[in-house]
């Protein structure tokens, strides 16, 4: 009788510690699924990242843009002839000229020139706002002359709100300002007339 006992006792512990092992086991695969699933970037991640396509249709001579790109602010400005006049009258009073240090990325062969644009669409600058200094949006002063926290011959350009660095009409830092660089040039292609593409050029993905 009490062998039988011992057996019955045997084998509801052989039960249960099967039914244990088989409950721990998928839990560990619970475990482990989500948490090999937070090696995947999220699709927010992703967007942060990859080329941006912006419309710039409805963009006039004159006017500016703002996207986001790389969780940064990007400008798009559609320059007027008097704006592209202006890049040329800044020369002497830059700092870097033709933009020979880099700052976070090289500057595109393809805007390796004098208005830091693509000569097919030498009007539209592309320009990622981040003040070389210390990381502030530079605001937009594209008009010309006398102004406050601006000489009095200003050609046009940007200012930095944070600590008064000035930049021209190209993204090119003037002389004895606290910013070292010029800002940089995003990778960016046209995909139409009306459409370009930020992060992405004919040699791929930044």
């Amino acid at each position: 009788m009490r062998d039988n006992e011992d057996q019955r006792v045997d084998g509801g512990r052989r039960t249960w510690l099967i039914a244990t092992t088989v409950a721990g086991g998928l839990g560990g695969v619970a475990t482990v699924v989500p948490f090999v699933g937070s090696f995947a970037p999220s699709e927010k991640a992703k967007a942060a990242g990859a080329p941006v396509e912006v419309d710039i249709s409805g963009l006039k001579p004159g006017d500016m843009m703002t996207v986001a790109w790389r969780g940064k602010p990007v400008w798009i400005v559609n320059r007027t002839d008097e704006m592209l006049a202006d890049v040329k009258r800044a020369d002497p009073e830059l700092a870097d000229p033709h933009s020979k240090k880099e700052f976070t990325m090289p500057l595109p062969e393809y805007c390796n020139n004098e208005f830091r644009s693509r000569p097919e669409h030498k009007n539209l600058f592309v320009a990622v706002a981040v003040c070389t200094h210390l990381g502030c949006t530079p605001t937009p002063r594209f008009q010309e002359g006398a102004q406050p926290n601006l000489p009095d011959d200003w050609p046009g350009g940007f200012l930095c709100p944070c600590h008064g660095s000035t930049y021209d009409m190209a993204g090119r830092v003037f002389k004895n300002k606290p910013a070292p660089q010029n800002l940089d040039i995003p990778p960016y292609m046209f995909t139409s007339a009306t459409s370009l593409v930020i992060g992405k050029d004919e040699k791929g993905e930044a």
